[in-house]
């Protein structure tokens, strides 16, 4: 197996979840608007952003004594400022997703 080949079995097993693609998909449409390869490195970045955030978001709550809210707020803040390489979509998906990896209430932010 050519290693492309086999780095395209390996991407075509991550799933990527509906809340998340449905920031490609136009509404009336079934089809993501942009390359699959592009999708599924906008996934693995918002995951991983969102995995490296616990810890943070953990020491804001415990250590600092922020609410869960105004952890989220935070981080949803430093996910929109100029150097951060999300669009404001992603950024909200990051902060949903984290949300749930902490198990704390959801923070509606668009």
């Amino acid at each position: 197996m050519r290693s492309s080949e086999q780095s395209d079995s390996i991407d075509n097993q991550i799933d990527i979840p509906q809340s998340f693609m449905a920031m490609y998909v136009p509404p009336g449409h079934s089809r993501p608007n942009a390359p699959q390869g592009v999708v599924l490195a906008r996934y693995e970045q918002c995951e991983d952003m969102a995995c490296v955030l616990i810890e943070h978001a953990q020491t804001l709550a415990f250590k600092e004594n922020f609410s869960e809210r105004e952890v989220l707020e935070r981080c949803h803040q430093g996910l929109l400022t100029d150097g951060s390489d999300f669009s404001a979509l992603e950024a909200a998906w990051v902060i949903r997703r984290l949300a749930e990896l902490l198990e704390w209430e959801q923070l509606d932010v668009l």
